[in-house]
């Protein structure tokens, strides 16, 4: 068979002896359909949209993983800390169990060991602290319930109502979020906090 595209010499070569060769006109591929460029705009918009999107898909789940990333540095140990901090209450418990007048009149052995507690108490603050763990008593603040859980009110004339007299149990923070709300007791009675005093620097 003859290729009809081949130049007439290479035809006459391809061809078989004793068969006439005959020459015929180069075929041309078909001209394109009617509204065939307008499809392929069509889908190289459709192309380009699709990578587009998952262009900006992969720069938020880069920017998603990286947040995730930080949050786990930072809040990873929360239930360990959350956990350190029974440790932290029963050394502040054990030093407030000492009364001021005994501490002062303590033997040497006595003394060494309520400083000894201190210092652990100390020790262990500063490793919550380096960590990011911080602790926090908002006596005498306006009472807020983001930070802080009311235990109980007490009557007192002499601060404005709703500010914190008493800190029960101290609050912890880890980076922005409470670890531990502070147990506090609340006054009442006073005149009303001023919406200014909200206001901290």
């Amino acid at each position: 068979m003859t290729d009809p595209n081949l130049p007439n010499d290479d035809a006459a070569n391809a061809a078989p002896t004793g068969e006439p060769v005959v020459s015929k006109p180069y075929i041309m591929p078909d001209d394109p359909e009617e509204g065939s460029v307008e499809a392929l705009a069509r889908e190289a918009a459709e192309a380009r949209d699709k990578m587009l999107r998952t262009l900006a898909e992969m720069e938020n789940l880069r920017k998603r993983t990286s947040r995730e990333v930080a949050d786990a540095r930072t809040y990873g140990i929360t239930g360990f800390a959350r956990d350190i901090l029974d440790i932290a209450d029963s050394l502040q418990r054990a030093l407030d169990a000492v009364p001021a007048e005994a501490k002062a009149a303590a033997d040497p052995g006595l003394k060494a060991l309520i400083d000894g507690v201190e210092l652990t108490e100390r020790s262990l603050l500063n490793t919550l602290e380096k960590n990011g763990v911080k602790k926090f008593e908002p006596s005498g603040e306006k009472f807020d319930p983001n930070f802080q859980q009311a235990m109980y009110e007490v009557p007192d004339s002499s601060v404005p109502s709703g500010t914190v007299v008493q800190v029960v149990q101290a609050g912890y923070m880890i980076g922005e979020r409470v670890l531990r709300p502070a147990l506090v007791a609340v006054s009442k009675g006073g005149a009303k906090a001023s919406p200014s005093a909200d206001i901290t620097g």
